[in-house]
């Protein structure tokens, strides 16, 4: 839960054993950030949003709780922050678009044995998420979705791939939104660089 203080992050809590599979430079980035010290990352998206237009005022109501935005652009600069909340680990990340930045924030822990990313100013949209490890890379699926406590039957899926590209020497993120009846909804996907320094 949040506020307990751990020696692990919840990435190693939900992976166990097969944490070990990810490579090297992703056993750092999903390892526990020391106290004092906090995660900075800076990096561009080659594409992000829905070029679904008819989705965005849902989209502006979310952005007013910092999960996410109405924007379709490509070649956004982007810059990430994750600090250690107790045994979670909270993450602010910032686009820098053309008419002002947005925001997105969420915390991810561990709840019953469970790894859970709770999304927004106040986490009201809390998403189960399984982890695997393929091909050296993090992979988190989506198993539920509740707003404020009320399941979500028929939310979007969400996918996200967090590898590293050797040849580029940058690691990878790409997350997508799918919809069983609408399809793709939301995404994004680009490289970033990162490290750990004291906070």
């Amino acid at each position: 839960m949040p506020g307990v203080a751990s020696t692990e992050s919840p990435w190693q809590a939900a992976l166990g054993d097969d944490f070990a599979q990810l490579h090297p430079r992703l056993l750092a980035y999903f390892s526990a950030i020391p106290a004092g010290h906090a995660g900075r990352g800076t990096g561009t998206f080659d594409r992000l949003g829905t070029p679904r237009r008819w989705l965005w005022p849902v989209l502006r109501v979310l952005q007013r709780r910092r999960i996410l935005f109405p924007v379709w652009e490509r070649d956004v600069p982007f810059t990430i922050e994750n600090r250690p909340d107790g045994g979670a680990l909270g993450a602010v990340r910032t686009f820098h678009l053309p008419g002002g930045d947005r925001v997105m924030v969420d915390l991810v822990s561990i709840e019953h044995g469970r790894l859970v990313d709770r999304l927004g100013d106040r986490g009201r949209l809390r998403t189960q998420l399984a982890a695997s490890v393929v091909d050296r890379a993090l992979v988190l699926v989506s198993t539920s979705a509740h707003w404020g406590g009320v399941p979500l039957p028929f939310a979007p899926r969400l996918r996200l791939t967090e590898r590293f590209d050797d040849a580029m020497g940058r690691q990878h993120v790409a997350l997508t939104l799918e919809s069983p009846i609408l399809g793709r909804i939301y995404e994004y996907s680009g490289h970033f660089d990162y490290v750990i320094e004291a906070a």
